[in-house]
């Protein structure tokens, strides 16, 4: 038996990137950013805050939502699991990246009235949708989301 869980807390560190494949389906890209509060230890010892960033992988209806709702600075809490893949970059150095591909979001940021921001119809209930599989290994012609 084997358990591939992923649940983070932390805060959107830019603006979504959203795009949408030839079928249609859309697929959104997060930076989340997850934050150790600085601390003093017994002996005196300060240890610094320290923020650790990580890759989020939205598809389908869950990442049109992200689309209409998520903005940089909101907080999230997200479940998913971990996958990785790997890719040639355009230099030709080989690159293994690590994503959470999240199949459940919850947003944690109080509701706004105004502006570019948020508005009364932004749901804060918890919004749950299952990932679509996705080898590393493509059998189609798209390329990889991000």
């Amino acid at each position: 038996m084997s358990l591939n869980r992923v649940m983070l807390i932390g805060n959107v560190g830019q603006e979504p990137t959203v795009r949408y494949l030839s079928t249609g389906i859309c697929v959104a890209s997060v930076r989340l950013a997850t934050t150790d509060r600085a601390y003093t230890m017994r002996d005196g010892t300060q240890v610094p805050e320290r923020s650790e960033w990580h890759s989020l992988i939205f598809w389908d209806k869950l990442a049109e939502t992200v689309e209409r709702y998520v903005h940089k600075g909101d907080k999230l809490y997200v479940e998913g699991k971990l996958q990785s893949r790997s890719f040639d970059d355009r230099q030709g150095i080989h690159r293994t990246v690590v994503e959470i591909m999240v199949n459940n979001m919850e947003m944690l940021s109080p509701k706004t009235e105004q502006g570019n921001q948020k508005t009364q119809n932004t749901p804060n209930a918890p919004i749950a949708q299952s990932a679509p599989k996705v080898s590393s290994q493509s059998t189609d012609n798209e390329d990889p989301p991000f």
